[in-house]
């Protein structure tokens, strides 16, 4: 089969397995047999029909307590390509996605979201492959008065929604500086904070340490009407340390919008985001872009390979895993999409209380071990054989 014809995962599975094995197989890669798909409205599927998007959901259900009510929030990830050519002037190319992000948020609105997180960088291409500042540093916006917050502020308190805003930041304060940012837009239409991208890779085409560096605002978790949610942008997921200072901090909900294509890092999507969910007892949202995007001048990376225009293709697949280990189905690798999760955030605590992993975890141990490997002078504890 070639790459081409390679729809999804589950398309393939679907195609090929027979139903009653099927659920077997289902227990042991996703861990659990049924899919338990969402229903939406007739008014839903109707829309994402219009807008030309896959239209996903599923639930995570909880255990019902005595003394502890559900606590049911609705989360979504979008996935999308950026359709208008790298040529256009910048205002297009940002104009066109504020149009094609609106109008998937009105898909989401008649969902019942309360959480929307957008993929890394959504105004833009990914144009950090070409190494090239202009024109691609002007896609940088201020977090609290740029043209994206602002819209979002706006359709935020309409649709009375928690909107999760990847950007590249452009920081006025401090001499213009750039940083890769998500910002955190409350359901009153009020920005509650931001987080800048912890870890910048510097592997493949990702030559993002061009335009800015680890960010400075730690590993903050955002109090928001519907739980308390976090963002680990992109590269910070093949760090476990960064998805458990989240949960240190109390997150119930992490988010990983990304920008990463196949050739490099598909065999690890499925496993990383899953993996921090089951450490850290926590919902986590894994987004990812799609498409392929062809940029005006040739670049390389240093890697011997041949000049080239694109990373190739973002292979979409997002997903949500749930502290449990289960874990969701994945949205296309090639299209446009929105992914609604319901859960129980008391999943969380249960799952704390079944597994100890917390209970287990000791930190000042490690904070010991950590404190001394970061010194200089630090010899690593290796017994050797006389």
């Amino acid at each position: 089969m070639s790459e081409s014809n390679f729809k999804s995962l589950e398309a393939t599975l679907n195609k090929h397995i027979p139903p009653e094995e099927l659920r077997e197989v289902k227990r042991v890669l996703y861990g659990r047999t049924d899919d338990n798909e969402l229903q939406f409205a007739e008014e839903t599927i109707s829309l994402a029909k219009d807008v030309d998007i896959e239209l996903k959901g599923y639930v995570f259900s909880a255990r019902k307590e005595d003394l502890r009510r559900p606590r049911i929030v609705r989360v979504a990830a979008v996935q999308n390509t950026v359709d208008i050519p790298t040529t256009a002037p910048i205002h297009v190319q940002r104009d066109a996605l504020h149009e094609k992000i609106s109008n998937i948020l009105r898909v989401a609105v008649t969902a019942g979201v309360n959480i929307v997180c957008l993929q890394e960088a959504w105004t833009m291409p990914f144009a950090f492959c070409t190494r090239e500042k202009f024109p691609w540093c002007e896609f940088a916006e201020d977090v609290e008065n740029g043209p994206t917050t602002k819209m979002l502020k706006e359709l935020a308190k309409q649709y009375n929604m928690v909107i999760i805003s990847p950007i590249l930041e452009r920081d006025t304060n401090h001499h213009d500086t750039i940083w890769n940012t998500a910002v955190v837009i409350s359901n009153n239409g009020t920005v509650i904070g931001k987080h800048r991208k912890n870890h910048i890779p510097r592997v493949g085409d990702f030559n993002e340490s061009t335009y800015y560096f680890e960010g400075d605002t730690g590993h903050p978790v955002f109090d928001t009407q519907f739980g308390r949610i976090a963002i680990n942008i992109c590269y910070g997921r093949h760090h476990p340390q960064n998805w458990m200072m989240f949960g240190v901090n109390g997150a119930e909900i992490v988010f990983n919008p990304s920008a990463t294509v196949g050739a490099l890092s598909e065999p690890l999507w499925g496993i990383e985001a899953r993996n921090a969910a089951i450490a850290n007892s926590y919902f986590t949202v894994a987004i990812n872009r799609v498409g392929t995007e062809v940029f005006p001048n040739e670049f390389t990376s240093g890697n011997g390979l041949p000049a080239h225009k694109d990373f190739g293709p973002f292979y979409g697949s997002s997903y949500v895993a749930a502290p449990d280990g289960s874990r969701t189905p994945g949205l296309s690798r090639e299209k446009d999409g929105l992914l609604v999760v319901e859960m129980d955030l008391n999943l969380c605590r249960q799952i704390k209380d079944f597994w100890g992993f917390q209970m287990t975890q000791r930190l000042p141990l490690y904070a010991e071990s950590l404190a001394k490997a970061v010194k200089p002078d630090y010899k690593p504890q290796i017994i050797r054989e006389s």
